[in-house]
């Protein structure tokens, strides 16, 4: 693939230190300080050559690393291991992290940016739509190959029945590399009280899976003992030879409740490398969640083992306390994958093919699109991961910025920027669109010429009235406020309020809706933006519930923009209850950013109602196409009362 690189970006990237650099043997790539004095000894300043080579040298960067053959049971580089990204599938299951077709798509292509050898895109039996967009994913992503031959693996999740495996071959057959992933509990709680099961039953119905997934036609099959990490080693070692003689390629090794210490997980995997009949014939892999913070340590020591596929979700995500990393499994083999890591099988030099320089937009996109944002110090992609504030700290970095920073941020994909650099740039109102960009890009945000427009027309919005010019953080809040826009059906265009401690206070909203015409209520709410939001639901004529709400400041100061997010849930009691029967159970996630906190709030809470709208029609359509229609839920329609009023557009 070939990326649009500016001399700008080149130099922010080779300004800094290079305390990362890959561990691929054979493809390292060292860029420091001692570089950029050596490439512009001859000359003073910049001159274009220099800015040039200096382009060349970031390309380099963002080349992909080589990687071995795909063989679903086996690597023939023992040295190498493959990263099973699982933010779409397990990722999602986090309360309140709902994703649209249209969000999940997107972020599979930058996984694939990343160079993700499996991207697991969801659980196919789940609901229409989750086949949906499993499917759109395996079509489209799953058949994209990039320049050095490179295109991921897509997987289905399914139980170990054989409808579950039939809709997930379904889903992933139109891959190029299409696999099913399939499983059932092993440890004797789980066996006795959930499944009801002996456990010759359960080897029975394990084998069974494989066999039917293999008759299907599909060649890679991956199966998971759920609960392994606290189910009877000697059982594990029956059930895994059981399905390698099946046809199993790959076993996959869950701690699913993050039980086991770093130590235990990794002779857990030795243990089973060594004793399962016909071990040596696939590919182990790990699932760790984090319920001890242990997630990615125990990843770490499965690797250290002779685990050579590891699991793993963008920021973490995942059920209760999340999973292993994948930004901080990608940068721990990237730094320290040389050195430390020898016993296992190979010359104990671990290497992946991710390329780090996708990280920080990848973890963007994904902290937008489900609403969960990133504590602030968070490994590798928190705010605060690469900020200093301490004297003595700050005092270090001047002097070497590898006194207190193990990896650039530019190595990663977050660019210092020249703000840093002693050259910063003021974005206020006179700023135009490229110098938007252009900060954008520094701050790791890559966005389509569609959302830069609409970015930008809020930035123009904002900056009209916000003195001093933006900071990052405005500009961020900006990004997160436009994340919502394709799933826009209604849009606030007008909005005024009336408060105060004498008066009973009152909204009134003007909306935009997908029919093009505007439509006006007027609202009293037990405070303005109480108001703000039942004028909304009487425009819209949508029953919800509002969850959580949350404001905070983006920046300090009296002019500092607010952001907002909110959570709803759809509720009965209104003319479209049909929705209650669709979605219920489900969260959906807004977030607005203004000057104005009432605005802020109205964004917020109309981004959450468009995203709810969205996943009920199509899963309407869905059901309409399947002959279970559900209901009409069809257009939203005013609620019960006044009709709003109706002017031309």
């Amino acid at each position: 693939m070939k990326f649009m690189l500016t001399t700008a970006m080149a130099c922010a990237m080779l300004a800094s230190s290079a305390a990362f650099t890959p561990s691929t043997p054979s493809s390292r790539v060292t860029i420091t300080n001692s570089n950029v004095a050596s490439k512009s000894s001859t000359t003073s300043s910049f001159t274009s050559p220099t800015g040039l080579q200096m382009a060349e040298d970031m390309e380099e960067l963002y080349k992909r690393r080589p990687r071995p053959e795909y063989i679903p049971n086996r690597i023939s580089d023992p040295d190498y291991v493959r990263i099973f990204d699982t933010t779409l599938r397990d990722g999602e299951q986090s309360p309140g992290a709902t994703l649209t077709s249209d969000e999940k798509l997107e972020i599979a292509r930058n996984l694939a940016k990343l160079g993700v050898d499996i991207i697991e895109a969801g659980f196919p039996i789940a609901s229409p739509d989750d086949f949906a967009a499993v499917k759109q994913i395996a079509d489209t992503v799953g058949n994209e190959v990039f320049d050095d031959g490179y295109v991921p693996v897509i997987c289905g999740l399914s139980r170990a029945f054989e409808k579950d495996i039939l809709r997930s071959w379904d889903a992933v057959k139109g891959a190029k590399l299409p696999r099913v992933h399939t499983f059932i509990a092993t440890s004797k709680i789980h066996m006795e009280t959930k499944l009801n099961k002996t456990p010759d039953e359960v080897v029975d119905i394990a084998v069974k899976a494989v066999i039917y997934a293999k008759s299907l036609g599909c060649d890679d099959i991956e199966f998971s003992p759920e609960d392994a990490g606290r189910s009877d080693p000697e059982f594990l070692y029956r059930i895994l030879g059981e399905v390698i003689k099946a046809g199993a390629t790959t076993l996959n090794i869950p701690d699913t409740t993050g039980w086991n210490m770093p130590w235990e997980f990794g002779g857990l995997i030795k243990m089973l490398r060594e004793n399962v009949e016909g071990g040596d014939k696939v590919v182990f892999s790990t699932h760790c969640q984090n319920d001890l913070g242990l997630a990615t340590a125990n990843s770490l020591a499965g690797a250290l083992n002779g685990a050579r596929q590891l699991e793993c979700t963008i920021n973490g995500i995942g059920e209760r306390a999340g999973n292993a990393s994948l930004e901080e499994i990608c940068m721990a083999l990237a730094l320290k994958g040389d050195e430390q890591f020898a016993g296992g099988p190979g010359t104990g030099r671990l290497y992946t093919a991710l390329n780090p320089v996708y990280i920080s937009n990848t973890s963007k996109m994904v902290s937008e699109y489900t609403g969960m944002a990133c504590q602030p110090h968070k490994a590798i992609v928190g705010a605060n991961a690469f900020k200093h504030e301490s004297g003595i700290h700050q005092d270090g970095m001047i002097k070497n910025k590898s006194t207190y920073e193990i990896m650039t941020p530019e190595s990663i994909g977050l660019m210092r920027g020249d703000s840093q650099s002693g050259a910063g740039i003021v974005l206020g109102k006179h700023s135009g669109r490229n110098a938007v960009n252009t900060r954008l890009r520094e701050m790791g945000y890559i966005l389509e010429p569609d959302k830069l427009n609409a970015v930008f027309t809020r930035f123009k919005e904002v900056a009209e009235k916000k003195k001093g010019g933006l900071e990052d953080e405005d500009l961020e809040a900006l990004v997160v406020d436009q994340a919502g826009l394709t799933n826009e059906l209604w849009k606030v265009t007008g909005l005024q309020v009336s408060t105060g401690m004498s008066g009973i206070p009152t909204a009134t909203v003007k909306m935009m809706g997908p029919d093009g015409v505007e439509r006006y209520v007027a609202e009293t709410g037990t405070g303005p933006v109480d108001a703000v939001y039942k004028a909304i639901d009487q425009i819209i004529g949508v029953s919800v519930q509002l969850q959580d709400y949350s404001m905070n400041a983006v920046t300090e100061g009296i002019e500092a923009l607010a952001s907002t997010r909110v959570v709803i849930a759809p509720v009965a009691g209104g003319q479209n209850d049909s929705i209650l029967k669709i979605c219920k159970e489900r969260k959906f996630t807004g977030s607005g950013s203004d000057t104005d906190i009432v605005v802020a709030s109205a964004r917020a809470y109309t981004s959450a109602i468009n995203k709810l709208l969205k996943w009920t029609m199509r899963r309407q359509s869905d059901d309409e196409e399947n002959g279970t229609d559900q209901g009409n839920i069809g257009d939203a329609v005013p609620v019960v009362g006044s009709p709003p009023t109706t002017v031309s557009a």
